[in-house]
């Protein structure tokens, strides 16, 4: 299963080739929705929902190609909240804080979850950075952060497509132009090869690309 989200429940399941994946990820979903109707308990070091141990054992059960999709549809189920996401995301591993990123849009309606996106792109985990760089961060990551999130992924090597909104926010945006030709041209000078995404990047900003 591709990286992309939204995933769906059913799109999950048809990826879901043995009959105890699909069983194990039916039961976990189960799971999470009783645990969204639950009253609210006091957090605790010690105990832990069955959904948030399904949750970790996911990639075990439906295999590390469908664990993002199964996690995330698992956060999302559960209605986890921001002390939840905050608490899974920072005791996670990192297969494990992608989903938490992946799900934001989803369960956190404002900026409140930002550190979280920022702390993944103080990462050089390419794949995280990818997630960090989704819908959520679109809508709440301010102007400078942004940037240089733009940046961190072109600095890494993960694709611009992975950006959501970059259309829309490169646009017209003459100080993220000012970066990225300080950027080709501190590249250049070092003898490095420049991202192919670059010319495309300045092109949306509204600068022309020069020889680079």
């Amino acid at each position: 299963m591709t990286r992309s989200a939204p995933w769906t429940r059913d799109t999950v399941t048809a990826a879901l080739l043995a009959d105890t994946a699909r069983t194990w990820f039916d039961e976990a979903l189960t799971d999470a929705a009783r645990a969204a109707q639950a009253p609210p308990t006091t957090p605790s070091p010690y105990l832990a929902h069955t959904w948030e141990l399904r949750f970790a054992a996911a990639g075990r059960h439906c295999g590390n190609d469908n664990a993002d999709a199964v996690r995330t549809l698992l956060l999302i189920e559960a209605r986890a909240g921001l002390e939840t996401l905050t608490r899974l995301y920072r005791h996670g591993s990192a297969a494990e804080r992608r989903p938490v990123l992946r799900a934001l849009p989803a369960l956190v309606a404002g900026p409140h979850a930002v550190h979280l996106v920022e702390d993944a792109l103080r990462s050089n985990d390419t794949r995280l950075i990818a997630a960090a760089v989704g819908p959520y961060a679109a809508a709440h990551l301010d102007p400078h952060a942004w940037r240089h999130a733009v940046l961190k992924c072109l600095f890494t090597g993960v694709p611009l497509d992975a950006v959501a909104g970059l259309a829309h926010r490169a646009a017209g945006d003459d100080e993220l132009a000012r970066m990225l030709t300080d950027f080709a041209a501190e590249r250049t000078a070092a003898g490095r090869d420049l991202p192919d995404d670059l010319g495309r990047l300045l092109t949306l900003t509204g600068e022309e690309p020069k020889e680079l």
